[in-house]
């Protein structure tokens, strides 16, 4: 199930006056192209040289860098809202400490991951119910994907094997990011969701 079905579900996410974004594992931008076309001044940061420079062939008013978000250096609370698009399960989960440091007052951290069934139960629902809707899913994505361009040709990294389970996923959220949520989505897809502290005004 490619992960750009949910783009508008993100795109929702987008907290109203935010003038500034950055898409973390951007790839060659799809969905940052998509939040610059809102009016915000977005940041894409990838470690892959090549899909960067697809990335900015493509232009759409998107900077791009490419370089590693657990090593690099983010802007302390600059952004009013980070999106990690299908990469968090590529770095360490506690990665979200760092990107909710680089929030805005009042920033929204949206996380669409992956993560593994919690028991061989829910495996079999997956094999069981998972094949039909995603067959269908993938003739409705591309279906749209004809009319708008064709589809990203992006290639993901390797999974790392120590993908979290659902159970783990909102353990770690609740302990890192207080107060986030956790929406489980079809083929063991999560959004998470963090609103970091509104200013304090005096």
């Amino acid at each position: 199930m490619p992960f750009n079905h949910y783009h508008p579900l993100l795109l929702r996410q987008v907290p109203g006056g935010a003038r500034t974004a950055l898409d973390v594992g951007c790839g060659t931008g799809r969905f940052a192209r998509h939040l610059a076309a809102t009016g915000l001044a977005v940041d894409g940061i990838d470690p892959d040289p090549a899909v960067i420079s697809a990335a900015r062939a493509l232009g759409g008013g998107v900077g791009y860098r490419q370089a590693d978000v657990t090593t690099a250096d983010l802007r302390e609370g600059h952004y009013d809202f980070i999106s990690c698009l299908a990469s968090l399960h590529h770095v360490p989960f506690a990665t979200v400490t760092k990107l909710r440091q680089a929030l805005a007052p009042g920033g929204v951290l949206a996380v669409l991951g992956l993560g593994k069934p919690r028991s061989a139960a829910d495996l079999g629902k997956w094999l069981v119910l998972g094949p039909p809707v995603n067959l269908a899913a993938r003739a409705i994505i591309a279906a749209g994907e004809r009319l708008n361009g064709g589809p990203d040709q992006t290639i993901a990294p390797r999974v790392r094997g120590e993908t979290m389970t659902m159970t783990e996923v909102r353990r770690e959220s609740a302990r890192l990011l207080p107060g986030s949520t956790v929406r489980p989505l079809l083929f063991w897809r999560y959004l998470l969701l963090y609103r970091g502290p509104a200013m304090n005004r005096t």
